[in-house]
């Protein structure tokens, strides 16, 4: 009850309902999965990974090659600039989720035995370096930093798959180049 005091004396009020009200619908931004799934589905595509982010590595490259070029051009076009750096940028990014959402998540994996420390700390080592070139690739258009993440892709390469896995990417490789019979 609520208690007024008016010229004619005290007043005892009811309390009002409050007023129902639907509770916030929560907004949730859910951006789509860039890499594979994370259900342990068995399907891996690693070396198509590692291609992935050579390809990356490329934009990336040639970003840094065309910011440099427009920003010494005469009648810079700022337009084509921003475009560029965008793309730098957002390669940059594509190379640090995989790396962290399909490599660190999902297939490097902590060893069960001392015989795998070594091979396991190369390649978080290897996964480190290429996260922080991708970053330093963001902050510059210093090539160097393409070429360091590059490096670290390839030694991880070595570490992670067996002599008979890089001998069979390889000879895909070549097969997937290789011109059609007849069209030689």
């Amino acid at each position: 009850m609520i208690a007024l005091t008016t010229a004619l004396g005290p007043l005892l009020l009811p309390p009002a309902p409050l007023p129902v009200v639907a509770p916030p619908t929560p907004v949730v931004a859910v951006a789509p999965a860039p890499v594979h799934c994370q259900v342990p589905c068995g399907i891996y595509g690693d070396h198509l990974r590692v291609e992935a982010i050579r390809e990356d590595a490329a934009t990336i490259r040639k970003a840094m090659a065309q910011i440099t070029e427009l920003g010494n051009a005469d009648g810079t076009n700022f337009n084509q600039i921003v475009r560029w750096v965008q793309t730098k940028d957002e390669h940059a990014q594509k190379i640090q989720d995989q790396l962290s959402q399909y490599w660190l998540a999902q297939r490097i994996k902590k060893p069960s035995d001392e015989k795998g420390v070594q091979t396991y700390l190369g390649q978080l080592a290897c996964v480190h370096e290429m996260t922080v070139s991708a970053m330093k690739c963001k902050q510059t258009t210093d090539a160097s930093h393409v070429d360091n993440l590059l490096g670290a892709l390839e030694r991880l390469r070595g570490l992670y798959f067996s002599a008979e896995d890089l001998k069979e990417i390889r000879q895909h490789a070549l097969d997937s180049t290789a011109a059609p019979k007849g069209k030689r």
